[in-house]
C-alpha cells in the first residue's frame, strides 16, 4: 500500500472510505456531498510572474478582494457544510497581511488549513507564525531540481534559492511540506530529478500538475507535452509509487486513474483502499464533485483552470452555490459527458480534464483532447483493454 502517512490524507482516508466505495460501486454521486477540498485564492497579488500561472501577475494587492470580515464569514459558511481541507493559495498568499489571522480562525473552527506558496517569502519568522496559526502543511512550487530550470520558469533570478531557504525554514519549524511541480515540455525530463530531490530534502509528497492552457498558461500551449508523452509520464508515475518513500499524486491528470486500474489489472491486483490507499477512494476530475476554487473576490469555479462561474459568495450562500450551480450539477452527472469520454468505461473514475476540454472547444462537457485511450467498446480487438 502506498504511503498515505500525512495528517491531511489520513483524515480523508478515514472519513470517506466507506461512502466512496459504495458510491463508486453504484456509479452515483450523492444528492449532497460537501466538498473535500477548497482552494481559496486569498489574493491575486504575487511577487513572481510564473509562465504557467492561471492568474495575471501583479505585485500590488488587487482591488475588490474579500476583506477580513468577509473572509471569516466565508470560513463560517464552510464549517456549516463540513470540514474540508482548506488550501490557502494565490497569487502568493503570504503577501496578504491577515493570512495568519485567517489561518488561525479556520483552524479554531475545526478546519484543516494548509498553504500553497512559492516559498520565497518563507523566513524562520514566517514559518513560526504559520505554525502558531495552525497550518498543518505547506506546498512549495518547484519546477526544476536546479536553479537554471526553476528560475527560467518563474521569471525571477534567485527564485530557486529563495524557495529552498523557505523549505529549510519550514523544516526548522517542524511544518510538513510537499513539492508541487507543473510538467511541461521543457522540464518533463527533469521530473525524475525533482522526485529524487524531494526525497532527499524530506518532502512528505510530490504532486505533479499537467499544464492546463489557461491564464498566462494559455501562452504556453506549445509547452504542453503531447498526449503520448502524457501517457508515458503517468505510467512512470505509477511505477515510482511502488518504490518511493513519499506520497505521489498526479493533479490535472485524470487519466492516471484509468492507467492505475489498467496496470493493476495486468498485475492481477484489485484496486482497493488496501492496495492503493487514498487514490482508490478518489477519482480523476474532482471539479464540482469534491473540489472547488474560490477567487480572491469571491467568485466560485469548479477549479482554478475552468473559467465557468458557479456563483459569488458575496451574492449568495456558499452552500447554495455548491448545491445548485448548473456547472456543478453538470459535472456531477457523467452521463452528460460527450464524445469518447461519454462512451468510456472509465468515465466514473476519470471524467477527463474538464478545463482542458473547455480550453480546446469552449464546452466543458466535451471529450478530453489529450487522451489517447480508445474506449473498450470502440476497440474490441485489443485484449488488454
Amino acid at each position: 500500500m502506498p504511503k498515505i502517512g500525512t495528517e491531511i490524507y489520513e483524515l480523508e482516508y478515514k472519513k470517506i472510505t466507506k461512502t466512496f466505495e459504495i458510491n463508486m460501486e453504484q456509479n452515483i454521486e450523492p444528492s449532497f456531498k460537501p466538498p473535500r477540498l477548497i482552494a481559496w485564492e486569498l489574493t491575486a497579488g504575487c511577487n513572481l510572474s510564473c509562465k504557467h500561472c492561471r492568474g495575471a501577475s501583479t505585485s500590488q494587492i488587487p482591488e475588490g478582494e474579500l476583506n477580513t470580515k468577509e473572509a471569516k464569514h466565508f470560513i463560517d459558511e464552510i464549517v456549516e457544510m463540513g470540514n474540508p481541507i482548506l488550501i490557502l493559495s494565490g497569487g502568493e498568499p503570504l503577501v496578504r497581511r491577515d493570512v495568519y489571522e485567517l489561518a488561525h480562525y479556520g483552524t479554531e473552527k475545526g478546519l484543516r488549513v494548509v498553504l500553497a506558496t512559492n516559498g520565497t517569502l518563507v523566513t524562520e519568522e514566517v514559518a513560526k507564525q504559520l505554525l502558531e496559526a495552525g497550518i498543518k502543511r505547506v506546498s512549495v512550487s518547484l519546477d526544476g531540481a536546479t536553479a537554471d530550470f526553476h528560475d527560467d520558469f518563474r521569471c525571477v533570478p534567485g527564485a530557486f534559492e529563495g524557495s529552498m531557504k523557505g523549505i529549510e525554514a519550514l523544516k526548522k519549524a517542524g511544518i510538513e511540506f510537499q513539492i508541487n511541480t507543473t510538467v511541461t515540455k521543457r522540464n518533463v525530463d527533469e521530473i525524475p530529478h525533482i522526485l529524487r530531490m524531494a526525497e532527499e530534502i524530506g518532502a512528505e509528497a510530490l504532486h505533479i500538475f499537467l499544464l492546463v492552457p489557461t491564464g498566462r498558461g494559455k501562452e504556453l500551449e506549445n509547452e504542453e507535452i503531447p498526449p503520448v508523452e502524457y501517457e508515458r509520464v503517468l505510467n512512470w508515475f505509477y511505477d515510482q509509487q511502488k518504490t518511493t518513500p513519499i506520497q505521489l499524486k498526479a493533479t490535472c491528470a485524470p487519466h492516471y486513474f484509468r492507467i492505475m486500474r489498467q496496470r493493476a489489472k495486468k498485475e492481477g491486483i484489485e484496486v482497493s483502499v488496501k492496495t492503493h490507499g487514498y487514490e482508490a477512494m478518489t477519482k480523476g476530475c474532482l471539479g464540482g464533485t469534491g473540489f472547488c476554487f474560490v477567487s480572491s473576490t469571491g467568485d466560485v469555479y469548479p477549479c482554478g483552470y475552468l473559467p465557468v462561474l458557479a456563483g459569488n459568495i458575496r451574492q449568495q450562500p456558499f452552500r447554495d452555490i455548491w448545491t445548485d450551480a448548473r456547472v456543478f450539477r453538470d459535472l456531477r452527472d457523467t452521463s452528460r459527458l460527450k464524445g469518447k469520454c461519454g462512451r468510456c468505461e472509465f468515465k466514473n473514475v476519470c471524467s477527463g480534464c474538464r478545463a482542458r476540454a473547455y480550453a480546446a472547444t469552449g464546452d466543458y462537457l466535451a471529450e478530453e483532447p489529450y487522451c489517447i485511450y480508445i474506449p473498450k467498446n470502440e476497440d474490441s480487438h485489443d485484449p488488454d483493454r
